[in-house]
């Protein structure tokens, strides 16, 4: 009779008060994580930071970093090695030239563990200086729990990376045009196959209609790994689970928590902003690069507060840092410029040269 009226009452509680917060997230997995893709706040997390086997979740490195080679439209010759690469497949044959952009394809949507060779020959030189690159990608991305040793994700005891670290690099993944569109693609048929590719990602195909992309895995080691994107009224998350018996629940739930619980703040939409420096009470004029926004509960909203840091460095045309705090814990900032300011965001492409000079690699054309 007492559980029953405890059951009640928290059900009477969920449905009438719409602003009650909900503590956690019970999940299947031994680590998860629930990130904003904007501002890279976590949400949610267990044992995020734990190293893990992390099986064919590896292939969204795979893929970006193919992407982002610029060599997309080149025909690839698949080796031998390529096809006798175990685990799943699709199917290349020893010789055979496919679209760099289709073996992406394949990568992603079929976890295609000859495709993740192929590429990586082609994009790296040779699978260990295709390794390299990852590795130099994951240290650029701040993925300081993650050692890569092969492009697909067959298990190798020094193999691994975090629920977190993951999290970070689909965060990175997800700003590229063409990786989106290809994470989120239901099917796809290669320019030498009569017949498509199905996207294994069920959470896209059948299970959740916001899911935007992600990518599966599973080892006997690993378990099931699982990294999903979702995006609703333009609030997008990124889910990742390892060893998890239940991935696709574990998944919607912490979606549904997410998007129960937090909306997407606006801290600061203002372009030109007058404010006063308290060391002079000099009157200053700055100006945002663009709309400033926190994923927020609603009892968080009503507690934060922002300051301008002054800057220290002579740096021409910043005037300081807007910071945003809540509870006076720093969780924000962005940059207050004396002018409008006009930035080039695109870093892929110098990234990509750069680690190609240093590692002193010779490209496939």
């Amino acid at each position: 009779m007492r559980i029953s009226l405890c059951f009640i009452f928290l059900l009477f509680i969920v449905l009438y008060f719409p602003g009650f917060v909900q503590a956690s997230v019970d999940v299947s997995a031994n680590n998860a994580v629930l990130m904003e893709q904007s501002t890279g706040r976590v949400l949610y997390e267990k044992q995020a930071h734990e190293k893990k086997p992390i099986a064919s979740i590896t292939k969204v490195m795979t893929a970006i970093i193919a992407i982002e080679s610029g060599q997309m439209d080149k025909k690839v010759k698949t080796s031998r090695r390529a096809i006798y690469t175990e685990g799943s497949s699709i199917y290349l044959e020893q010789g055979e030239k496919m679209k760099l952009e289709d073996l992406v394809y394949g990568l992603m949507l079929r976890s295609g563990n000859d495709a993740a060779v192929a590429i990586s020959e082609q994009v790296g030189g040779s699978v260990e200086g295709f390794v390299y690159l990852m590795n130099e990608k994951a240290k650029w991305l701040g993925m300081t729990n993650t050692n890569f040793t092969n492009p697909h994700g067959l298990h190798d005891d020094s193999h691994f990376s975090t629920a977190y670290d993951m999290a970070l690099l689909m965060q990175y993944a997800m700003n590229n045009e063409q990786f989106k569109k290809i994470s989120g693609t239901i099917t796809h048929t290669a320019d030498n196959r009569s017949y498509a590719w199905k996207n294994k990602n069920k959470l896209l195909t059948y299970y959740y209609d916001h899911c935007t992309g992600g990518k599966t895995g599973f080892t006997k080691k690993s378990g099931r790994t699982l990294l999903t994107t979702a995006k609703k009224d333009d609030f997008e998350l990124i889910a990742v689970t390892l060893n998890a018996s239940d991935d696709w629940r574990d998944h919607i739930q912490m979606f549904e928590w997410g998007y129960k619980n937090f909306k997407l703040r606006s801290l600061e939409n203002r372009e030109e902003i007058n404010f006063k420096l308290k060391e002079t009470n000099d009157l200053f004029t700055g100006y945002l690069q663009e709309p400033v926004y926190y994923p927020l509960t609603d009892d968080e909203y009503s507690h934060v507060h922002s300051y301008i840091r002054p800057d220290d460095k002579t740096t021409q045309g910043v005037l300081g840092q807007m910071i945003f705090s809540l509870k006076s814990k720093p969780i924000h900032q962005t940059t207050v410029y004396s002018n409008p300011p006009r930035l080039d965001r695109n870093y892929s492409t110098s990234f990509f040269r750069i680690i190609k000079s240093i590692a002193g690699l010779e490209i496939n054309g």
